[in-house]
């Protein structure tokens, strides 16, 4: 390891701020001890981190072990853990999705045509000749003047809704946010909404590119154990079917109706349009297999001086996918990079912080459970928070940090959204980088980690790296090792340490950039606001 590190050594870095004793090399932050965390957690000895196993047991125990070390406090009263309830449920649904109507019938087959879920917690759910109604988008946005189910009462019916949003296939970008997604583009957002107008089911029409992703992604994530939060008798969260059917399957039952549903698509996208019922019923049933247990979120904290009430929360998710399928002889799926290294990162901020002054403000490390079953922890922790929302600052979130070396940007993902992106910049252009946004808004990722479930109850967010152009190589190496990654490892078992290949100049720079950013807030009165356009602004607005 010494030959990898001796590298940084030599690197020149910023200056770190005067209430923090710099390490050997000058930096905040301890890239050897960021390094150790990953090696550690990702090794096999943790079975790839995943809720509910051993390895759970072993991640959160070191988690809390190195607070300790550090002498942080407890952040959840005099505990170091926040449980959180969550279920199991292996959902087996029905072989054929039947679909009546119009004096013929329609047989959807499931995985080819059709996937269905339920995240109620009961043996059975079923949808039986629930009427069919065409609801466009799925999307209620006052600020858009948008509702597609204005005039339409789908309670007890199933709605049928196209992904993504109005604005994504068209070059207007004022209209919504045009090719970047919004929230209201989000399958989660999509089954959210239909739960709110009181429908039995929803099923979202898949196509690739505006969703982002192939319907093998859909058929791989949708079937089998999916764990969720425990809300035992709660019939009011979602809706009691849930799911997807591809677009040729659309077009077949769109056939069916004496509705006609030529250009579906194009009239969904016209602020005219206006939910149809389409005179048909479908009927799906799910048999489920439940178990339930706790997890646990991770959480300490610096009180402040000052004003303790206040908090800055750094977050990121200690969970992957446990073991699993072999591949290539080995079937742990240990995700270093996903997120071994943003947990070693909070790691390696927390004692940054430690070692330093007290801030002014409390300063919090919160290491959520399961964001791969879904944004969970980080979910439980929105609706159940141990600090007043709206007292939280800021919230500065790591998923996958770097190991590609220096470089020259910063990417922010979800750009525009609030003024944290301001103070990432500026920090981000003392260290000699550019601020670059999302190369690829459409896929909507600011809504596909953990600093989303921050946003959703009104807090801003920063959620950055260097990801864009490196030092050496510049962009087309970056594409390049990024292409690799995903082929080959992104929730692989080939995730893996590799004490030869890693690099941790870019780790260093994110780490100095998201202490300095910390600091700021920590030790000023500055309230970042979200910017106008954001669709949560309004939540903060209404505090």
């Amino acid at each position: 390891m010494k030959q990898v590190y001796y590298v940084f050594f030599g690197l020149v870095l910023l200056g770190c701020t005067p209430t923090t004793k710099p390490t050997v090399d000058g930096s905040a932050v301890d890239t050897l001890l960021i390094a150790a965390h990953i090696r550690e957690l990702a090794s096999d000895a943790y079975l790839g981190r995943k809720p509910f196993t051993e390895g759970e047991a072993k991640t959160v125990a070191y988690i809390r072990a190195q607070f300790e070390k550090m002498g942080l406090e407890p952040g959840n009263g005099d505990s170091y853990f926040q449980e959180v309830p969550m279920v199991e449920i292996t959902g087996v649904p029905s072989r054929e999705m039947m679909v009546e109507g119009n004096g013929s019938q329609t047989a959807l087959n499931v995985s080819t045509d059709f996937v269905a879920y339920t995240e109620r917690v009961s043996e059975e759910v079923s949808l039986d000749q629930s009427e069919l109604v065409y609801a466009g988008y799925g999307i209620v946005a006052p600020e858009y003047d948008w509702n597609d189910y204005e005039g339409m009462d789908v309670k007890g019916k199933t709605v049928i809704v196209l992904v993504n949003d109005p604005g994504f296939e068209g070059d207007d970008t004022t209209f919504f946010k045009g090719k970047t997604m919004t929230y209201y583009g989000r399958w989660t957002y999509k089954y959210e909404e239909a739960a709110r107008q009181g429908a039995a089911g929803v099923i979202i029409v898949h196509e690739t590119v505006p969703a982002g992703y192939p319907w093998m992604v859909v058929t791989n994530s949708w079937s089998g154990a999916r764990l969720g939060l425990d809300r035992s008798g709660d019939d009011t969260y979602q809706c009691a079917v849930v799911g997807w059917m591809t677009r040729d399957a659309a077009i077949r039952v769109f056939e069916q109706s004496a509705v006609d549903m030529k250009n579906f698509k194009e009239k969904a996208r016209s602020r005219d349009f206006e939910a149809v019922s389409l005179g048909l019923t479908a009927s799906v049933s799910i048999k489920n297999t439940i178990r339930k247990d706790l997890s646990r979120n991770v959480v300490a904290k610096i009180t402040g001086t000052a004003h303790p009430d206040e908090a800055i929360i750094y977050s990121a998710h200690w969970d992957h996918l446990g073991v699993g399928n072999a591949i290539d002889g080995d079937s742990i799926y240990n995700g270093a990079h996903d997120n071994a290294s943003g947990t070693a990162l909070l790691l390696g901020l927390a004692e940054a912080f430690a070692r330093g002054e007290k801030p002014r403000r409390t300063v919090v490390f919160l290491s959520v459970t399961a964001e791969e079953q879904g944004l969970l922890g980080s979910q439980y922790y929105a609706e159940n928070p141990l600090f007043e929302p709206r007292k939280t600052v800021a919230n500065l979130n790591m998923d996958g940090v770097s190991s590609f070396g220096r470089m020259k940007d910063l990417t922010v993902i979800g750009y525009g959204q609030s003024e944290m992106d301001d103070m990432g910049k500026v920090y981000a252009n003392k260290q000699g980088r550019y601020i670059k946004s999302d190369p690829d808004p459409g896929k909507g990722y600011f809504f596909r980690s953990d600093h989303f479930n921050f946003a959703k109850i009104g807090i801003p967010a920063l959620y950055a790296s260097g990801s864009y152009e490196a030092e050496t190589g510049g962009v087309e190496r970056i594409q390049a090792e990024t292409e690799d990654y995903l082929m080959n490892r992104y929730h692989k078992p080939a995730d893996e340490f590799s004490e030869a290949h890693w690099q941790f100049g870019g780790i260093l720079q994110d780490g100095e950039l998201y202490y300095q950013v910390g600091q700021e807030l920590a030790n000023s009165d500055r309230w970042p606001k979200w910017k106008e356009g954001s669709e949560f602004k309004s939540i903060r607005d209404k505090e």
